[in-house]
């Protein structure tokens, strides 16, 4: 699994964007993957809440949630929390597209603190100042017990572009990577 995991994981220092109906399932999964306290920053007029008992393990004790009462409080908030050493990884969800201004300031502030941001933007609301992109949409499955997840690299400052389905559970924060159809993985191949 730690292959997989650092498949997903998310350059530090640098802000990230994810969009997509999956990308708060894509948030949690990075805030399980990092040590330290979590921000998690929503406009006050939000609609819904990350659910503390519904986090995977040990990440709502870690998690502070901030709730600006505006879109420039929102980002400076951001700003503030990126540009802290203390602070492990930085989620927001601007209601407004970011602009390339916006932008290349969390990734100062993001390099100042070396700290890692994740914006949750709607499609389209991005900024040209991103490391990467994701395209986060759950996948309809039969378990109950985790959720495929196709996570789409749609932009990538230092590699290359791809997609990957993923079976993640989300109260262990356990990963698997499906295969292609017609792929194998080699160790299932040989052992048996």
């Amino acid at each position: 699994m730690a292959d997989e995991a650092a498949t997903f994981a998310l350059a530090p220092a640098r802000v990230h964007e994810a969009e997509g109906p999956g990308r708060r399932a894509f948030a949690l999964w990075q805030a399980a993957r990092h040590d330290g306290p979590l921000i998690w920053a929503l406009p006050a007029h939000a609609p819904h809440l990350p659910m503390l008992r519904g986090l995977p393990e040990e990440v709502g004790a870690r998690l502070h949630v901030i709730r600006p009462g505006s879109e420039v409080d929102l980002l400076w908030s951001v700003e503030e929390c990126l540009r802290s050493p203390g602070v492990a990884l930085v989620i927001a969800e601007p209601s407004s597209p970011l602009s390339l201004i916006a932008g290349r300031r969390l990734q100062l502030a993001a390099e100042t603190g070396q700290t890692t941001g994740l914006m949750l933007i709607l499609e389209g609301q991005g900024s040209n100042a991103a490391e990467t992109r994701w395209q986060c949409a759950p996948l309809a499955g039969e378990s109950r017990d985790s959720t495929l997840h196709r996570w789409d690299l749609k932009k990538n400052k230092k590699g290359t572009l791809r997609f990957w389905t993923a079976n993640w559970n989300g109260k262990t924060s356990a990963l698997h990577l499906v295969p292609a159809a017609g792929k194998r993985d080699q160790s299932a191949e040989t052992s048996r």
